[in-house]
């Protein structure tokens, strides 16, 4: 069965056993179709209580958790959902998981780097590439005009940079 990361857990929220997650995703009231996720690297299974929202973040309360020494060990921690629970995207939207770890190419195809981080923002995501050989990272806008393809199966990226956009 495959897992789908869609939060982390930030911190503890009061002492009554609620987690702060930071959402992976879109749509953050996707949370409240939930009734399971999965914590941690072992995928802990937890079956969510309430959801709450505060301040562009999620507050969940998982049932049998009643105080903050039972969540603390999960701060850090990924939320998962199984895979089979995921959303359908339309042509052209990708999964966060989907694009990090991918191999980026120029189009002429020179091998940039691996997305290793995407930074959201309000006006479009960002890709943070790591170039390994040369030690560098490269944050490329993503908009059209500079992602020119992106191939999940393959997990491969092509980009059109500017010039002094990577050297």
């Amino acid at each position: 069965m495959g897992y789908i990361q869609v939060g982390k857990i930030i911190n503890t929220h009061g002492i009554g056993g609620e987690v702060k997650i930071y959402p992976l995703t879109d749509d953050i009231y996707r949370f409240d179709d939930l009734n399971i996720v999965y914590l941690g690297h072992d995928k802990n299974k937890l079956i969510i209580e309430a959801v709450r929202y505060h301040k562009d973040m999620v507050l969940l309360k998982f049932k049998d958790f009643n105080n903050i020494n039972e969540v603390l060990p999960y701060k850090g921690e990924y939320v998962y959902i199984d895979a089979e629970d995921r959303i359908i995207l339309s042509k052209d939207h990708f999964f966060l998981f989907d694009i990090i770890g991918a191999l980026v190419y120029t189009e002429e195809g020179r091998r940039v780097g691996r997305v290793c981080q995407i930074i959201r923002s309000a006006g479009n995501d960002v890709y943070v590439i790591q170039d390994d050989q040369k030690k560098r990272e490269y944050m490329i806008p993503a908009v059209k005009e500079f992602i020119t393809s992106v191939d999940i199966d393959d997990k491969r990226i092509i980009i059109d940079p500017i010039e002094g956009m990577i050297e």
